[in-house]
């Protein structure tokens, strides 16, 4: 996690989640890149408090890599790559694995 990193990568997916609390945000993050290629970078527009602890976690739980907040003078964005082998989670629960043998 890098938190002044000033070097992101443009992103390839951009995710708006101004105005949505965290699982909200998540279920429209994990839609959106949903099939997307492993390396592609996403920048997710997040104005709830709690994603800056939130994303990182989350990353952490599925694999894919936080790159930390981008700097925007507008509104708070943050950048991760989608992981080769991220894994799933629940359709309508973001925060719990998916578990077929469940």
């Amino acid at each position: 996690m890098n938190p002044t990193n000033h070097e992101t990568p443009a992103p390839e997916i951009t995710v708006d989640g101004t105005g949505l609390l965290c699982v909200t945000l998540l279920l429209r993050l994990r839609k959106e890149i949903d099939g997307a290629q492993p390396g592609t970078v996403v920048h997710v527009i997040a104005t709830d408090p709690a994603a800056p602890l939130d994303l990182p976690a989350w990353c952490h739980m599925t694999g894919h890599h936080y790159l930390g907040p981008v700097p925007d003078d507008e509104r708070p964005v943050y950048a991760l790559r989608i992981a080769a082998s991220a894994r799933p989670t629940r359709a309508g629960a973001p925060w719990h694995a998916d578990n077929p043998d469940r």
